[in-house]
Parts: C-alpha cells; sequence; structure tokens
C-alpha cells in the first residue's frame, strides 16, 4: 500500500500530553484575563469566578458597601458571576470570550489538525464542566453559564480550525531548479 499524504499515526502519550498541554493553556490564559479585567472592575481574580455558576457576594477583598463583605448591620452585595445584570459579571463574560479566542491559537500552535479541533475543545469544556462540578457540589443549572460555554467552545472550535486549515492548505513550494549542476 502506497504511503498516504499526513498520514495519522495512533500516539496515545502525544494526545494526552497535547490535552494536557491545552488543560494548562486554558486555565492559564483564563486566569491572566481575568486578572487582566479585573484591574476594569472592582474584583480580583478568584477560582470562584472560574468555576461557579451562582450569584454570591462580591468577595473576600475588604470591607464596606463595595467590596460585598457587609458592614455591621448591612445585608451583602450579591453579583452573579457570568451574568449580563452586573459589571463583574460582564467582564467575566469577556474573559470567557477572549478566553476562547487565546486558546483557539493554542490549537494552532499545539494541534495544527482542523480535524481535531473539535475534539480537543469539547474535551477542554467538558474537563471545566467536570471540574466544575466538583467545585460546586452540583452540576451548573444556570443558563447564563451555559450560554457562555455553547459559544465559547463554538468559537474556539471554528477559529481554531479555521487557522489550522489555512496552515495545511498553504502551497507546498516546489523547487523546480536542479540540485546538482552535472
Amino acid at each position: 500500500m502506497a504511503a498516504q499524504f499526513r498520514s495519522y499515526v495512533w500516539d496515545p502519550a502525544l494526545i494526552v500530553a497535547q490535552m494536557v498541554l491545552l488543560q494548562a493553556g486554558y486555565y492559564s490564559s483564563l486566569g491572566l484575563w481575568l486578572a487582566l479585567l479585573g484591574t476594569l472592575g472592582t474584583t480580583g481574580p478568584s477560582l470562584h469566578q472560574v468555576f461557579s455558576d451562582e450569584v454570591r457576594g462580591t468577595g473576600p477583598w475588604g470591607g464596606g458597601p463595595r467590596s460585598g463583605v457587609p458592614l455591621w448591620g448591612q445585608a451583602p452585595l450579591l453579583v452573579q458571576i457570568l451574568g449580563f445584570s452586573t459589571p463583574p459579571g460582564r467582564l467575566s463574560m469577556m474573559a470567557f470570550v477572549l478566553n476562547a479566542l487565546t486558546c483557539a491559537l493554542g490549537l494552532l500552535y499545539f494541534i495544527r489538525r482542523g480535524k481535531q479541533c473539535l475534539d480537543f475543545t469539547v474535551t477542554v469544556h467538558f474537563f471545566h464542566l467536570l471540574g466544575c462540578w466538583i467545585y460546586n457540589s452540583h452540576f451548573p443549572s444556570t443558563l447564563t453559564w451555559w450560554l457562555v460555554h455553547i459559544v465559547c467552545t463554538a468559537l474556539m472550535a471554528a477559529i481554531g480550525e479555521y487557522l489550522c486549515m489555512r496552515i495545511e492548505l498553504r502551497e507546498i513550494p516546489l523547487n523546480s531548479a536542479p540540485k546538482s549542476n552535472v
């Protein structure tokens, strides 16, 4: 049988290494985006922003009316982690979308195969779903959490596949000059 162009060889160690690399890149870039966008708001990055889908107080960053930690006799301010109604919710959603774009570049540099982009994207988001389930001790149930993660999965897969296909479909230069003068 003739050799195929770009034949795929089953290599489980490579696949596991790529999954670990993409998962680490996913959380690293998400943390970076949350930290950068957190400077625009009043919150700092936390695991709760990464894994939670619930409404909660704005956090342990000090006391007073802007921080969410109640002073004596005041009710805590509640902020939805992912939502359109509050600035911290919108900034978190923006961080997840920017993270999807960043991870699409990760697909380009670490996977380099358009056919595998959807597989790796769904795997990364599936492990994130499991992490959210473990962190919260319940399955994510808010509509905004699901909408944000479905949109991010679609963005990451589509843009990653587009970028990989551009590299795969690049012309292969053929030199018509002879290699040696005889």
